[in-house]
């Protein structure tokens, strides 16, 4: 199982793995930094969460572990997901995208932390804002056989929240 996970580790932002099956269509909007400059401020924010998903058998697969992502939601930000995702909060892993390239600005415009074994997280200091939250709950030993995939939802900060905002992180 672990090599299967490494292997999937590599995606980029939690949207990408190369050498899989789907291309993707080139984005049409640039990355603009300063429209996600918001994520580098400093805030009281707090986002917490849980990220996992159900078998078909009913079992639960934490994300344990695993990077979370927190992405600012700009013009960028919802082209990629518009696409990746096509109107849903889950990809299979086996429809993740075959290349994808990604400004490196992007990426350095997002933030992660590991999720607990329980598939618990969070992220502390966010700034007002809206956001995209990634993960990837993948389980199976062989690479080609890997089940599961990407996962993520929406949060917006305010600013004048007085507890941690919790995010489902499911798919659903």
């Amino acid at each position: 199982m672990r090599a299967g996970r490494m292997l999937v580790g590599i995606m980029l932002a939690g949207l990408a793995l190369p050498g899989c099956q789907t291309q993707r269509p080139a984005a049409t909007v640039s990355f603009s930094a300063s429209e996600a400059a918001f994520i580098k401020r400093s805030g009281t924010g707090i986002v917490t969460g849980h990220a996992f998903r159900t078998r078909a058998n009913g079992a639960v697969v934490n994300a344990a572990g695993e990077v979370i992502r927190l992405i600012p939601a700009t013009a960028y930000a919802r082209e990629r997901f518009t696409q990746l995702y096509a109107g849903r909060k889950f990809l299979p892993v086996a429809r993740y995208p075959a290349q994808d390239a990604v400004d490196p600005a992007y990426t350095e415009h997002t933030r992660t932390v590991k999720s607990e074994a329980n598939g618990r997280f969070a992220f502390e200091g966010v700034a007002p804002g809206t956001y995209y939250l990634t993960a990837q709950v993948v389980w199976g030993d062989d690479p080609s056989s890997l089940q599961g995939g990407s996962v993520y939802d929406v949060v917006t900060l305010t600013g004048r929240e007085t507890r941690p905002v919790d995010v489902i992180l499911s798919g659903n």
